[in-house]
């Protein structure tokens, strides 16, 4: 598989603080990472970093090959799917997920065409019209990522995307980006559903303190961790 994203020797500091410590990882082409690791080990800036809403103070991020480490985010074939949604509340289902196309001046014929399928691909078939401010958790989750897939990225990234949402409705979010992932989507996924991360992904990375401490395929890293800080998390894990 060809190399999709390069990090090299990213640093990000906040405060006089560092979040990333010289943070370098390879993403190829139709993998599905998950990150996984304690609050504040700089799973979501490193998410930030790749999207382009966060400038490392040292490193490079390569795209296919490309330094894009100063191009924002709009200029990227990156698109993000993030924790509370973030949809427009005075626009309906339907004009939510044309929102991109339309900045991109895109014909309206073919903006109702992908719309309409990407509200198929998400399980949202005849939700159009609704208001999005009338939907479920799962139901704006899943506005969130047709609308994002809409933009045809070459990379979709997901901060936490069940972690505002009740338990019943984690389903089926995580149902969705499994069949995305079966369909050979490349995406990064920063989680707290380590059951999803072991059985759906494919490669694992664990971070502590702004760096990874290990990475790899899912059943190795859970059933025999290297790191002895991946070790104690996952213990933590299995007693919960």
């Amino acid at each position: 598989m060809s190399k999709i994203v390069s990090l090299q020797n990213i640093v990000v500091g906040f405060d006089g603080e560092n979040v990333l410590n010289g943070l370098s990882l390879d993403i190829h082409d139709k993998e599905f990472v998950t990150f996984l690791g304690p609050s504040g080990c700089g799973k979501t800036t490193t998410l930030r970093v790749i999207g382009g809403f966060v400038q490392p103070s040292s490193g490079n991020v390569f795209f296919d090959g490309q330094d894009i480490t100063n191009l924002p985010p709009y200029k990227r074939q990156v698109n993000t799917v993030f924790q509370k949604y973030a949809l427009f509340p005075h626009l309906n289902v339907y004009e939510n997920v044309a929102f991109g196309l339309r900045l991109k001046k895109m014909d309206e014929k073919e903006i109702r065409s992908r719309v309409l399928e990407m509200l198929e691909v998400v399980g949202l078939k005849g939700f159009e019209r609704r208001d999005t401010t009338n939907l479920s958790g799962g139901q704006q989750q899943r506005v969130a990522i047709a609308r994002a897939l809409a933009m045809e990225p070459e990379l979709l990234l997901f901060d936490e995307p069940t972690s505002a949402l009740d338990p019943e409705m984690v389903g089926e979010v995580l149902n969705v980006m499994q069949k995305l992932a079966a369909e050979g989507m490349t995406m990064i996924v920063v989680t707290h559903e380590m059951a999803f991360a072991r059985d759906v992904s494919n490669h694992v990375v664990f971070m502590a303190d702004g760096v990874i401490c290990e990475e790899g395929d899912p059943h190795q890293l859970f059933e025999n961790p290297k790191s002895e800080r991946t070790a104690e998390f996952l213990a933590r894990f299995r007693q919960g």
